[in-house]
């Protein structure tokens, strides 16, 4: 199980690399810092401040579509794979979060509060194939704007994951 843990940190961390732009020791950094400072760490805000979020809400219809073709796949898969207890019936939910943190009506805390049941473990082998749920969207900047804005925000959640 060890090797299997960390083949998935392998592939988070490389995720994490590849849309971040970040090096896989800055990423493994990043994570081992407290929680609260990692979300004032000005790597973070720069992360965070980085996102087209102009892009992104235009292409919130797109996203939109790609969540609702792709959620309801993976999450079966969180069920019956990685046997988590508590997943959503649809991908409204996701929608809906994404358009209220763009909108600045969301909070990374209330990101946090709502995925610390998820299992650290879980999280890992999860977050890959969740920013690759967008690898199918065209154009290519639009794809690269919601694979970072992803992988940013599951970046958080990799460091909450590692505190419970």
């Amino acid at each position: 199980m060890l090797f299997l843990s960390n083949n998935y940190l392998r592939m988070m961390l490389h995720t994490f690399s590849h849309h971040l732009n970040l090096s896989v020791d800055t990423l493994e950094a990043l994570l081992s810092r407290p929680l609260n400072e990692l979300l004032n760490a000005p790597e973070v805000n720069q992360l965070l401040s980085n996102l087209d979020t102009t892009l992104l809400k235009e292409s919130l219809p797109t996203a939109g579509i790609i969540l609702a073709q792709h959620l309801p796949p993976f999450y079966q898969w969180l069920e019956t794979e990685l046997k988590l207890a508590r997943v959503p019936d649809s991908p409204n939910h996701t929608t809906k979060w994404v358009v209220g943190f763009l909108g600045n009506q969301d909070t990374l805390e209330r990101l946090i509060e709502v995925h610390r049941p998820v299992p650290r473990a879980a999280l890992e082998q999860a977050i890959p194939r969740l920013v690759g749920i967008f690898e199918v969207v065209e154009p290519i900047a639009v794809r690269d704007a919601w694979q970072q804005a992803i992988a940013t925000l599951c970046l958080v959640l990799a460091a909450a994951a590692r505190e419970s």
